[in-house]
Formats: structure tokens, C-alpha cells, sequence
């Protein structure tokens, strides 16, 4: 990956961009526990110094496998180098449709002929253990409702506003789509790195041109524990779903922050060593608790008529849980009722 590093540093606009981009593209196989070839990595420089476009690339690395059939073990190998160079392709294409449609198609152009169920739902119900959280799994979407429940993230995306929220607001609300849409699992295998690159796409689309892609190279196996933890609570343990390292990096992927991203703080069973302090970007990262408050604000500042049936509605929570947060911003002082419950209106305090 460093052999990549000159790229970026000689400042040639376009070698610096394909540079970039392939770095993201190995760099997500990590997700999965995959590493690529040399030969991979050799033809990935004649494609950065433009000696070769990447249909060449994909050429290249398809002739080189039919010539060196992979053994049991190197399998995974050649998945990653296809993989890695379809990501480019993707990548390097100006172009997004943000729909239920656009999810399933990344998939299938990502993974044909390497998964037979390439771009489609699966329907089987699965279950992995995470080290993470300490062999148990996150409870993923049935099997009998995937496609409703894809449907019904977009959709639900799709008629939400970001006008009046905060930069962490914003950030808050992403963290929270692109984890339900996780957390649902469509596909058998190839989840995440699916969903990773939808999320840069959906995120160019949302205007985040200069979203720095050196995180997914470098800290891919965080994104995914930080999805991970973001789906899973144990209640009767005392542990609680986070969004909070799936915001924190997302600061430093959408807007360049530079807080500190630990694979261990994630583990469940983590405690921070006696004498050691607190990673400083909890003071800047909410947690789920507070994430959850911001996002009902952010909703009230988008329609000050709303009521606790909507936000119950838009955020997928009970009703109580809705009437409790805004409870508690009334007591704090936050936001204020003016007229009754069924025809007043909410004023943001501060």
C-alpha cells in the first residue's frame, strides 16, 4: 500500500486521484480479512502512471487467473484483486443513483462470478460472531422482509431534510442512515464493502467532494466494528448500541477531524487501562443518547408543527421513547411548547 504514496506526494492531479482511489479499493478488503497480490498491486501502478485504463486492468487481472488457477487457499486472494479493481472502476465513474436499485447493482458489479448470488437479496437468515463483541452477533434483517425494509430506508431517506442542522447534526443523521441500511444485511456476503462504497457515492452526491478516502484504506476493519457496534446491545450486560465511532469516523472521513480511531476501544469487554485517559474525542462525539436528542431537534427545527407520532414515525422509535426525549429538551431548557399538543408548535430555544 505505501509503494502508492509517491503518487499522492508528487501532486500530479490525476495520478494522485487514481492513486486514491486504489488505495480505498485494497484497503476495503481488509473488511473481510483479504489481502491482494502483488501482481494486483503491479498492475494497479501501470494503471495509476496511465499506461493501461482500468477495463485493462480488469482484463489483465481475469487472463492472469485463468492462467494461474487458484488453489483452495489462494481463492480469497483472487477475489480481492477482482474485487479491488472493480471498486476502481465504480469509483472512478461520475455517476450515482441513489436507490434501492443503484445498492443491489454496486453488489453484482462488485461481486459477478465470484458469489452466485451476486446483486441479489438473500433468503436466508445469517449470524456472525464478531470478535468485536466478543464471539456474539449483531441480530440482522429476516430473510421474509429484506426488500420491504430496503425499501423503506431509501425511502424514508429520501424525504428527509438536511436544511437548518448542524455540520454534527448532519454527520449524526448519515451515521444513523448508512447503519440501519448496514444493520438490514441484504446480501449473504460482500455487506459491507457494499455498503462503504455506496456511502462514498452518497456522499459525493450530498456535495462531500474532498471525503477523504485514506480512511477506508487504513482503517476499513473500524468502519466495520464501528457498524457493528451501532446494531448491538445487550441490555441484561449493561451494554448499549453506540453510533458514537461510526460519527467519530465519519468527522474524519467527511470533514478531515483527526480523532483517534482504536479497534480495541470497540470490543465490548474494553476498559481503559488504570492511569490512561479518556480518548479526547469523546468530548466532541456524541454519544448514542445525545445523538438521538440532536436528531429530534434537527427534526424540529425542519417543521416546528411536528408531533411525537411523526418523530415516533421518522426516527423508527416507540412513541413513549419519542414523548421522553422531548420531554427531556423541555426540561432542559431546549425547546419550548407554544399552544397545545395537537395544533401548537415547537420554539428552539437555543
Amino acid at each position: 500500500m505505501d509503494t502508492f504514496e509517491e503518487y499522492l506526494r508528487q501532486g500530479e492531479p490525476d495520478k494522485a486521484e487514481r492513486a486514491e482511489i486504489w488505495k480505498t479499493a485494497i484497503g476495503l478488503q481488509q473488511v473481510d480479512g483479504l489481502s491482494t497480490s502483488v501482481y494486483l498491486i503491479e498492475t494497479a501502478r501501470q494503471n495509476i502512471e496511465g499506461y493501461i485504463s482500468i477495463g485493462e486492468v480488469k482484463q489483465l487481472i481475469d487472463n492472469y487467473y485463468k492462467q494461474h488457477p487458484s488453489s483452495h487457499e489462494d481463492n480469497r486472494t483472487e477475489e480481492a484483486d477482482k474485487v479491488s479493481a472493480r471498486i476502481t472502476e465504480i469509483l472512478s465513474e461520475k455517476t450515482f443513483n441513489f436507490s434501492p436499485a443503484e445498492y443491489l447493482a454496486i453488489h453484482r458489479r462488485l461481486f459477478l462470478g465470484i458469489y452466485p448470488h451476486a446483486g441479489k437479496i438473500r433468503d436466508y437468515n445469517i449470524t456472525k460472531q464478531e470478535w468485536v463483541l466478543n464471539g456474539e452477533t449483531v441480530l440482522y434483517g429476516s430473510a421474509v422482509s429484506l426488500k420491504a425494509a430496503l425499501e423503506y430506508d431509501f425511502q424514508q431517506e429520501k424525504l428527509f431534510s438536511y436544511a437548518g442542522l448542524s455540520r454534527q447534526e448532519i454527520v449524526e443523521h448519515i451515521a444513523h442512515f448508512i447503519s440501519y441500511l448496514w444493520q438490514i444485511h441484504v446480501f449473504g456476503e460482500g455487506n459491507t464493502r457494499t455498503t462503504a462504497i455506496f456511502l462514498i457515492k452518497y456522499l459525493r452526491k450530498l456535495g462531500f467532494r474532498e471525503v477523504n478516502n485514506k480512511l477506508f484504506a487504513n482503517h476499513s476493519w473500524f468502519f466495520r466494528n464501528a457498524l457493528v457496534r451501532a446494531n448491538y446491545e445487550d441490555l441484561s450486560a449493561g451494554i448499549h448500541k453506540t453510533d458514537k465511532y461510526l460519527i467519530r469516523f465519519l468527522l474524519n472521513l467527511i470533514h478531515h477531524e483527526n480523532h483517534l480511531l482504536k479497534n480495541r476501544e470497540l470490543h465490548i469487554l474494553y476498559k481503559v487501562p488504570e492511569g490512561d485517559t479518556v480518548n479526547n474525542t469523546d468530548d466532541t462525539v456524541n454519544d448514542t443518547v445525545k445523538s438521538a436528542y440532536n436528531t429530534v431537534l434537527g427534526l424540529i427545527r425542519q417543521d416546528n408543527t411536528i408531533t411525537a407520532t411523526e418523530i415516533s414515525d421518522r426516527l423508527r422509535i416507540s412513541l413513549s421513547t419519542a414523548k421522553r426525549r422531548l420531554k427531556e429538551l423541555r426540561e432542559k431548557g431546549i425547546v419550548k411548547r407554544e399552544g397545545s399538543d395537537k395544533t401548537g408548535s415547537w420554539k428552539v430555544i437555543h
